[in-house]
Order: C-alpha cells, then structure tokens, then sequence
C-alpha cells in the first residue's frame, strides 16, 4: 500500500537486469511510460551474490539512458538465502506493543544474528476469539541490502523501497486479478538462478519458498551432455535463433531437466498440503525466463495435477508507444513481473496493521 507517484522497478536478476517506470492514467489505469532490459556478463552475480559491481552499474545506466528515464527515485528486490520469510503466531496485542515486541519474536524464528539483519513485519490476520495474530515476518541481511544500495547509488539512483521478489510477483496478481478469498493460488517465478514459489490463501501469503533449480540448472545441463560452452548451451535453450539449428539431444535434455524441476515444485506443494490443513491448489501461475519453455508447464500441470498458466503481467495494462518497443515488452513479459511488481511501489508508504 501507498501513495504518491510510482517509483522506478529495479530487477537485478542473475542474469540480467530490468527495469519498469508506470504512471497513473486516466480512471487510474496504469501504464507502462518506460522499461528497458540488459544482460549481465557471466559471472556478474554467483549465488544471489553480486561478484562484480561494476557491471551491474553499466547496465543500469545503459538502461537509463537508452529508454530515457528521468526519474531516480527506484524500488529494489532482493532473493536468496540471505532472505528469510516466516508465517508466526503471535499474541494479541496493540501496535505500539508489536512494535516493542517485534525485535524478540524475530530473535525466535531467525536463524542469524538479530543484529546484523533488516526487520520487516506485516499483520495478516487477527483472532480475537483465539487472542492470537498471524504476522508475515520478513529478514535480510542488512550487508546484502547495503551492495545493492550502493550499486544503486553508482548509477546515480536513490533507493527508496527494498521489497522481497516474491512478494513483488503477489503484488502484480493482485493489480491484475484480485486475491481470491475462497481459492488458493500458487505463484511461480523460474529465474536464472532460483525458482521462487509463494503460495496465496485466502488472500493472503501462507507459504514462500526458494528452489535453487532454475533456469541456469538446464543451461549446465546442455553444456554437460553437449559439451558446448556455456554461452551456446544458453543459446540452444532459448531455442536458437533464425539461424541456428538446435540437436534433436538438446529437447531431451531440456525435457528431463523440466521433468526434474517440476518434481522438486511438486515436494513444496505437497510438503505445504501436508502441513497446512490445506485440500488443493486451485491454480499455479508461472513467470519468469525460465516459464518460455514449453515442457516447463506441462510438466508441473501432470505432476500437480492443478491448471498452470503463463503470467502476463502487462495483461491489463496500457503501454506508451512513444517511448516503450510494445512487441518487445510482450515478448518479454514474463521476464518483468518482479520489475513490474516493484514499479506499482509508491514514495511514501504505509504499514496495514
């Protein structure tokens, strides 16, 4: 929630960074007024840790110059284990107290020294019957947060909102379809380097969890039994081009490595079925690079047995043909949920408690 004009979305993935600028138009229809995309050098960020800096810089500003973007003011997301979120139970008990209270309560459920994270907290449901609330508990790691500021701060940019990738994905569906509050959706981004899943019931997050198999799993994969170079395994993957003929093996390979992701998505579902209380999944939805490849969907819709459908987060959305390639965005557009998702993020917040 908030207020004010829309920030610029910053997307540092792994393997490329994005970029989304919205502004509020007529019926406070949004529309998409900049974006722009950059691959990053191999190597640039190994393990959701930024390795060379300077490359993520000259991106941005390459970004920022070459879609024309004025405005510095910018929302970043952060992923990986040094991003710890917890659905906890708490007490009853008055803002003010939970303020007071917070501190505490993540020392119990946080596997790090308190001192060196960054706490964050959503109330989610209260139960006064139980005299009990449910709280969304988000940590991290306040050294991660600092290499991205500074990053940011290169690139002459001021961040203002730091927001976790899941939850920036939750906040798209939600612009686009509502949060059911009788369904339960499972929402799937398939990046380079981790596969992150987050689970919405009753409209509201119950599950989040990050899966290491990813999209840079099946580009090894191909280099390996192919014995190519990495950048030509990538290629194959995507499909290889106009002019590029991809081996008859590559489709084997792509399919057993989706089959093997898919098997690792469907342990989560079932281990948040199982603990939950929960009957079914009504949906998954899946986004991300990773989501263009065919057997992909198909192999998660025959193991979870639950419709899966590719996320279009510009579905609904307007795009200045001005300044913005629309053909290009689309074709994309799986690839810009959590840009998006950090673009609907305002200059002034405000906590719903």
């Amino acid at each position: 929630m908030g207020e004010g004009k829309h920030l610029v979305g910053v997307d540092i993935g792994a393997s490329s960074v994005k970029v989304v600028q919205l502004k509020e138009g007529r019926g406070k229809r949004l529309e998409v007024i900049r974006q722009g995309y950059s691959e990053l050098p191999p190597q640039t960020i190994i393990d959701n840790h930024v390795m060379n800096a300077s490359n993520v810089t000259e991106a941005l500003l390459r970004i920022y110059t070459d879609a024309k973007i004025t405005q510095k003011e910018v929302a970043v997301g952060v992923y990986g284990q040094s991003v710890i979120v917890r659905k906890i139970t708490v007490p009853m008990m008055s803002n003010d107290e939970l303020e007071e209270q917070i501190g505490w309560e993540a020392e119990q459920h946080i596997p790090f020294d308190i001192k060196v994270m960054s706490i964050d907290y959503e109330v989610l449901r209260r139960r006064p019957e139980a005299g009990q609330m449910d709280l969304l508990l988000v940590a991290a790691k306040r050294d991660e947060i600092n290499d991205y500021a500074a990053i940011l701060k290169d690139a002459k940019l001021k961040p203002v909102v730091v927001d976790i990738n899941a939850f920036t994905i939750q906040n798209v569906f939600e612009n686009q379809y509502g949060l059911p509050p009788d369904s339960t959706v499972a929402l799937l981004n398939v990046g380079a380097a981790v596969s992150s899943l987050n689970i919405v019931s009753q409209g509201v997050s119950s599950f989040t969890r990050e899966i290491t198999n990813a999209g840079n799993q099946i580009t090894d994969e191909i280099q390996k039994q192919c014995n190519v170079p990495s950048e030509q395994a990538e290629a194959y993957k995507r499909g290889g081009g106009s002019t590029e003929v991809v081996p008859q093996e590559v489709h084997a390979i792509i399919q057993t490595a989706c089959d093997g992701l898919a098997g690792e998505i469907q342990r989560s579902l079932d281990f948040y079925l199982a603990t939950s209380g929960e009957q079914e999944i009504n949906r998954i939805v899946v986004s991300g690079g990773s989501a263009y490849l065919a057997p992909l969907c198909k192999s998660i819709e025959k193991r979870a047995r639950v419709p899966v459908q590719l996320f279009d987060p510009f579905q609904n959305l307007t795009v200045d043909a001005k300044f913005v390639n629309e053909a290009s965005l689309r074709a994309r557009a799986a690839q810009f949920v959590v840009a998006l998702g950090l673009a609907l993020r305002c200059e002034k917040e405000r906590r719903v408690a």
